[in-house]
């Protein structure tokens, strides 16, 4: 719990350089990622980066940085309970 406390303190910053470098800090956890879609959790929200070609060149958890490479097309920030909310509505739609 003190753990989590102390990366609430973290700060929380977007470089992203002619749309190709994007370099992230606050950065707590990476949900999925794939080519052209990446999701992570940050300090100030789910974080929701979409493009072509993404790839992650750097992952450091523990001091909450991520670089990524690519043709960046958007970012898009939620909450942090929509996440949930949006796997535990798949999940009921397709046991109904």
């Amino acid at each position: 719990m003190s753990d989590k406390r102390q990366s609430n303190h973290r700060g929380h910053n977007i470089l992203l350089e002619n749309r190709e470098k994007l370099s992230i800090t606050g950065v707590e956890h990476v949900h999925n990622y794939n080519s052209e879609q990446i999701v992570l959790d940050s300090v100030a929200g789910i974080i929701t980066i979409k493009g072509r070609e993404l790839d992650i060149k750097k992952l450091n958890l523990e001091d909450g940085n991520i670089s990524i490479d690519g043709n960046i097309d958007s970012l898009i920030y939620s909450e942090h309970h929509n996440l949930s909310t949006k796997s535990s509505n798949i999940l009921s739609k397709i046991f109904k």
